[in-house]
């Protein structure tokens, strides 16, 4: 008789914990050594966790919607079918020290889980609930920095970035994420309240804390008789609070420009058959990629992110690809762009969208991205404003492309009125840094490659 334990993967560098959403196996379900038993949620993806053998299992220690630190056991795979008992499973395994469990969600859709209980409440025996050193020397004032205290240093990148641009050392503040962490909620309420912006928290740890917040970031409405109501998805969650903090960072600026997409209408229709005849669908939005990601280089100010009163310049050209899936909006990186032509793009964008709609995406492929392309057309939008993905500072609508009277003037100088295939672009960007002028030049060369797309950059 053996067990093997199903561990909570740490799915990237920077995540801390991770949501149970949905176990594919009930107790007592045979499962194949790599098959599938449950979905997670993180901060950065979600994904299916495979089972680390083949076996009956045996048990399941969180319920779904649980959150739950990484390398903590979630579930029991048992080797021999004989041993199982069928009992129901348990919400968490009695062995668990009770800082590894997460207290019930918050009624804020938050996307990190509430506070757990204060350091001080623990008993010795209790080991620390992820694998850090309990102790580590803190730096310069010849103290001790305690797990908890790693943890919310560590915090998030998105936190971390709030922070920096803000002149928060966000170590001194109290966190309501699990140990103490400081989840994006702390940072911008804290942000929201302090008494002048910019000014760092400089308290020692013997001062006392700043206030506590009192403000919600989303309010609540009250529901009428017969209507349905459901909880976020974690997903959903992150989408509403990233689209928060992106309003509250960014000055959003809007530009707009017609593009006559007539030349790259006739192009897929050339080459159409050999790229499915290679397994490649040819669309619009690779031949926008391709472009785009070729004015990224000479436009670099629109490839950048704000860091406090510096601007990094990006040198990598990773354009993010929004894809939309039944249960919210996840955007997928497609690294090097300006490195790879119509066809590897095409290929590309085709298997990243199949792997985020069959959750098979890994952490990675979801980061450092530097723009990003967005493209509601598909649904018949004429076009959009879309929010900035940060810490980017700008992103792409493609509006629909069909066919649309327009008037052009022949070679001969007369004008007429002919039926040409048209789409909008809108490009939404960050007024800190990039100006109205940079914005259209930008644009401007986008639309000129376009219209006048040449057949040997395929």
């Amino acid at each position: 008789m053996a067990k093997v334990d199903v561990i909570m993967p740490q799915m990237g560098e920077s995540i801390a914990e991770g949501t149970v959403s949905k176990w594919l196996k009930k107790v007592g379900d045979e499962v194949k050594r790599d098959e599938a038993i449950l979905e997670i949620s993180t901060d950065k993806v979600d994904a299916e966790i495979p089972s680390p053998a083949a076996g009956v299992l045996a048990e399941i220690k969180f319920d779904e919607g649980k959150t739950v630190p990484v390398q903590t056991v979630i579930a029991v795979i048992e080797t021999e079918k004989s041993a199982v008992g069928g009992s129901a499973p348990a919400a968490a395994a009695p062995s668990q020290p009770a800082a590894a469990s997460p207290a019930p969600a918050s009624p804020a859709p938050l996307p990190t889980p509430p506070a757990a209980a204060p350091a001080t409440a623990r008993t010795p025996a209790a080991p620390a609930p992820v694998p850090v050193a309990a102790h580590a020397p803190a730096g310069g004032d010849g103290g001790v920095e305690t797990a908890e205290d790693r943890l919310r240093r560590k915090s998030t990148p998105l936190v971390r970035k709030i922070a920096a641009d803000h002149n928060v050392d966000i170590s001194r503040l109290p966190g309501s994420g699990f140990a103490g962490r400081v989840t994006k909620k702390d940072i911008l309420e804290y942000i929201d309240q302090r008494p002048a912006a910019g000014v760092a928290v400089t308290a020692s740890p013997a001062s006392p804390a700043p206030p506590a917040p009192a403000a919600v970031l989303h309010p609540t409405v009250e529901a009428w008789p017969g209507d349905r109501i459901e909880p976020m998805s974690k997903i959903r969650r992150l989408t509403a609070d990233h689209m928060i903090a992106s309003r509250r960072t960014s000055a959003h600026v809007n530009s707009f420009f017609e593009v006559d997409f007539t030349r790259i209408a006739g192009l897929r229709q050339q080459h159409r058959d050999d790229y499915e005849a290679r397994g490649v669908r040819l669309t619009y939005l690779a031949f926008i990629v391709k472009v785009v990601a070729e004015c990224l280089r000479r436009h670099a100010v629109v490839n950048a992110s704000v860091s406090g009163d510096h601007v990094i310049y990006r040198k990598p050209i990773n354009i993010g690809i929004a894809v939309a899936l039944d249960w919210g909006l996840i955007v997928p990186v497609l690294r090097g762009a300006d490195e790879l032509s119509v066809f590897g793009i095409a290929r590309k964008m085709a298997d990243l969208a199949d792997r985020a709609r069959a959750k098979k995406l890994s952490p990675d492929e979801v980061q450092q991205g530097t723009f990003t392309i967005t493209n509601p057309g598909v649904f018949g939008s004429y076009v959009g404003t879309p929010i900035i993905n940060q810490p980017q500072v700008a992103i792409l609508g493609v509006g629909t492309i069909e066919k649309r009277p327009k008037v052009i003037t022949l070679d001969e100088g007369q004008d007429v009125i002919a039926i040409r295939t048209m789409g909008m672009l809108a490009l939404a960007y960050d007024h800190r840094i990039v100006d109205g002028a940079d914005a259209d030049r930008f644009m401007a060369d986008v639309k000129k490659i376009l219209e006048t797309f040449p057949d040997g950059a395929l």
